[in-house]
């Protein structure tokens, strides 16, 4: 049964919803899929996330910063089905720029205060994933793309 994905709140509710997601990067023609603390950033139109700069995503996103972000908003139900569905965010990585720094990390301690030490780190970089499109997965056979532009009409 297909459940129309109908305007940008579902996107923004389960972004809203969850803390985490899977970030998938790609280096010398190998994936590489990492678990992220995000926040929605200038709503739907970028995700953050932080990481250090020695780690193995930082140095993929220097050599290719396309990514796709994927949160979960599925939960098992009482039979064993899933509901809900899956978005995937497409677009470009880059470090959050100086104008931007101070509010992206307010943004960010606000939804992860645990995170406060690791951001605080000398060799942390705050990143924003520049989000070009979303994909809406509720099932194998109901899958909605939409680019951010088509998530600003009304």
């Amino acid at each position: 049964m297909r459940h129309p994905v109908t305007n940008k709140h579902t996107v923004q509710q389960l972004l809203d919803a969850t803390g985490f997601a899977i970030l998938a990067t790609e280096g010398a023609g190998q994936p590489h899929a990492s678990l992220i603390a995000i926040t929605p950033f200038q709503g739907w139109r970028q995700l953050l996330f932080a990481t250090y700069r020695d780690t193995l995503k930082y140095r993929n996103l220097q050599h290719n910063p396309k990514v796709s972000v994927l949160a979960d908003g599925c939960k098992a139900s009482r039979g064993g089905e899933r509901e809900g569905f899956v978005v995937t965010a497409v677009g470009q990585a880059h470090d959050i720029s100086a104008d931007q720094h101070a509010a992206a990390l307010q943004a960010h301690l606000k939804r992860h205060p645990d995170l406060a030490v690791f951001l605080q780190s000398p060799d942390c970089v705050l990143v924003a994933v520049a989000v070009q499109a979303y994909q809406v997965v509720r099932s194998i056979d109901d899958v909605t793309w939409w680019t951010v532009d088509d998530l600003n009409k009304p």
